[in-house]
């Protein structure tokens, strides 16, 4: 028995709660995948009434269900993965306990008070739909943060401040919604949109080549992916800058430049990744296309704001739908497994999640920039496509995350 099994046993016979509690990245991915769905879901019916030319009022959520949709995709969905994943990782690079039972509990019920008031926000006053949420990422920042100093895990501060940002874009949103300016909304998606790219910049340059590496060791395949620390330096830093030049300068030439620069750095960095050689490993190869969106998404964002050859929006999908989503469904489906003591191998439903991903993404960028009829029902498409694919995840990995984990670990 390893030392990891060894450890994995201790911690299973300290804690005797429920196995849905007993990790973040448990009940958070789950939640994760029941709220993409079901947010886009909701978005999909107001869009298809509309294009009937019968939509009603939507009676439940105040002000604009365009915002509502961004909200609910980034900090109710893309917000659930961080904390699933960060309350996972985190103890590993410190060597702390993970946080589990009550406190978790109390955690997941804060984002999920968040999710319930936003979607009946005509109901509820302003200022009590932001206490949830805002509570949610302040009290999971300072976990991650206790953790981190306490465990010296010097290399992973630089997640600090991105979780502020995240909390500062929530507090953007909420201002707006309670009044005090307008146009602070969709300045916050954007801010948030963007530090969850940072996000995935830094741990997917992490994570995409040392899981290939191992993959291709343990296969006996060369050349093995190579180190190189500068092209990393520059890819996350090109990143921040865009972040910074996306709030001081948004829309503007020289954000578009920045985001041409971010691009070429992602495409060099993934050079030396050996994406070709995982093509027969979904649960690798949805990692290096997960990346490639986003070198993608940056690319034809430099292109919208440098020559106007398209909107910025399409882009924005891009990035959105392909890149944060590719990735994060990539990295549920792993930590899930992993960390529940099976095997890294996705069965054919999962492949299929991945592929609907993307092409949820193609046709919502491709059918406007071909400026095809029914413009809607791209945006309905893309949208059913999304959806079933977090169903088929929701469905598939409903055991994996509720039971508790197998007596000997295969990862």
């Amino acid at each position: 028995m390893t030392r990891t099994e060894i450890d994995d046993r201790r911690r299973e016979r300290r804690y005797a709660g429920p196995a849905l509690f007993e990790y973040g990245f448990r009940v958070f991915f789950l939640g994760a995948g029941l709220q993409a769905a079901l947010a886009m879901l909701a978005w999909v019916t107001w869009m298809t009434a509309q294009s009937l030319g019968i939509a009603p009022e939507m009676i439940t959520v105040a002000g604009s269900i365009h915002l509502w949709h961004a909200h609910e995709m980034i900090f109710g969905y893309g917000l659930a993965v961080v904390a699933g994943f960060f309350l996972t990782a985190v103890p590993g690079w410190t060597g702390r306990q993970p946080v589990r039972g009550t406190l978790l509990a109390v955690l997941f019920g804060l984002w999920l008070l968040g999710r319930a008031s936003s979607w009946a926000s005509a109901w509820v006053p302003a200022a009590v739909i932001a206490l949830p949420e805002l509570a949610f990422i302040g009290l999971l920042s300072l976990l991650v943060a206790h953790a981190l100093l306490a465990g010296r895990a010097k290399r992973n501060f630089v997640f600090l401040p991105v979780l502020a940002i995240l909390f500062a874009a929530a507090a953007l949103h909420h201002a707006e919604a309670m009044g005090l300016a307008d146009g602070l909304s969709e300045t916050g998606q954007l801010l948030a949109i963007d530090a969850l790219l940072v996000l995935l910049t830094v741990v997917g340059g992490r994570i995409v080549p040392a899981f290939t590496t191992n993959a291709l060791r343990r296969d006996g395949v060369e050349p093995l992916p190579r180190a190189a620390d500068r092209r990393d330096a520059a890819a996350i830093l090109l990143m921040v800058a865009l972040l910074a030049a996306d709030l001081v300068a948004p829309a503007s030439v020289a954000t578009g430049w920045v985001a041409l620069a971010a691009a070429l750095a992602g495409a060099l960095r993934m050079v030396g990744w050996r994406p070709g050689r995982v093509l027969s490993s979904p649960i690798l190869w949805v990692l290096h296309l997960g990346y490639a969106w986003l070198v993608l998404g940056l690319l034809l964002k430099g292109f919208a704001l440098i020559g106007g050859s398209m909107p910025e929006i399409l882009a924005l999908h891009i990035l959105t739908i392909g890149a944060l989503g590719t990735m994060t469904l990539g990295v549920m489906t792993r930590a899930g497994l992993g960390h529940t003591g099976r095997a890294l191998k996705v069965s054919g439903a999962i492949t299929l999640s991945y592929l609907l991903v993307s092409l949820a993404a193609a046709i919502r960028v491709l059918w406007p920039l071909f400026d095809l009829p029914f413009g809607d029902l791209a945006i309905i498409t893309s949208g059913l496509l999304w959806s079933a694919a977090f169903v088929i995840f929701t469905i598939v990995y409903w055991p994996v995350l509720t039971r508790p984990r197998l007596a000997a670990a295969s990862a």
